[in-house]
């Protein structure tokens, strides 16, 4: 199992060290997080100055660029990264893809499969001279010139993975890519009732198997060296927990447990913007099933345990944790992945 980074730049002056430190603990692949910052910027900075890291975003909200420009992007990054380019993608939700971004919705899954295929029939052209014919549903690439081509690389196209968390969207990550994110809010049971079998859904009209996709989970952990420490990590997943939970197109985790009642509640008070109220809405058996909660000394175990068996990298949603130095994490790493 490979040990990753979320990275989500905060300070730019610093940037290069943070991707110094990340080389230099040994974890596998630095991923981005497209929130206030673009998440390609930072994983040029990192291709650039690490022969070694593997490189991508978790995620890039496909539905805010076209198909072209998409491809492009990934095509460099692949290019500068000498093939360590992965390229994760989502479709965000409604509410923010057509108020914020000023794009479409409909159809999403439908939406999104299209948008992998037509990236792939760009990379065609771009590697083999492939004619520009794709036509979709949602997307066309039928025209292209020499001026407009970064010409082949000498790498493999770049691996691309989907995240979902509703069976539909989990099944078009079966169907048309190479991994899959699991989103943060999970839990095993989720993972191996709901999830496994929609990518199974999807991996079969590919005619390909679940075990041919690569799985990726962030995962929410709370630690400490004493009861304080292990508080405050507490309520902070509590508040995480809750933030998203309060969102419906999570609903489906919090209906598969039995809480869609407190899914509805957290709505409510996020509508009224009554945020400081809202973890201690998020029930304790929901906390249990989603974090992982060891000491700093048995986190590594409690992490192979929960997950070696069922997904193929994992990272720690929220970095590192600040009770750990970079030795103990640096051996955190080397002790997942081994």
């Amino acid at each position: 199992m490979h040990f990753d980074a979320l990275f989500t730049p905060t300070n730019y002056d610093n940037i290069l060290a943070d991707i110094e430190q990340l080389d230099h603990m040994g974890v596998n692949c630095m991923w981005t997080v497209e929130s206030g910052h673009n998440p390609f910027i930072p994983l040029t900075l990192a291709a650039a100055h690490s022969k070694r890291l593997e490189i991508g975003t978790n995620i890039a909200v496909a539905f805010a660029r076209t198909p072209f420009s998409m491809a492009q992007t990934a095509w460099d990054l692949q290019r500068i990264s000498q093939g360590k380019f992965r390229l994760g993608m989502g479709t965000q939700v409604r509410a923010h893809v057509e108020r914020r971004l000023s794009m479409p919705f409909d159809h999403p899954a439908a939406r999104i499969t299209d948008y992998v295929r037509c990236v792939r029939a760009i990379w065609d052209n771009f590697q083999y001279e492939k004619k520009p014919d794709y036509q979709g549903p949602f997307y066309q690439f039928t025209l292209m010139n020499y001026m407009f081509t970064p010409g082949p690389i000498d790498y493999p196209m770049p691996k691309i993975y989907l995240a979902g968390v509703n069976p539909r969207m989990v099944r078009a990550a079966g169907e048309c890519a190479d991994g899959f994110h699991i989103h943060p809010m999970h839990s095993m049971g989720y993972i191996q009732d709901v999830i496994k079998p929609a990518l199974e859904e999807g991996t079969t009209i590919s005619g390909r198997v679940v075990d041919d996709l690569e799985l990726y989970a962030p995962v929410f952990v709370i630690t400490g060296r004493d009861q304080k420490e292990m508080d405050e990590s507490e309520q902070s997943v509590r508040a995480q927990i809750a933030f998203y939970a309060s969102t419906p197109s999570y609903r489906a985790l919090l209906e598969y447990h039995g809480f869609g009642e407190a899914g509805k509640n957290l709505s409510a008070l996020m509508r009224n913007g009554n945020i400081d109220d809202m973890p201690a809405l998020v029930p304790d058996a929901l906390v249990e099933e989603i974090a992982v909660t060891a000491k700093p000394e048995d986190l590594a175990q409690a992490l192979k345990e929960r997950y070696s068996k069922h997904v193929d990298r994992i990272s720690l949603y929220n970095g590192v944790p600040g009770c750990l130095s970079n030795t103990e994490t640096q051996a955190l790493v080397a002790e997942v992945t081994q």
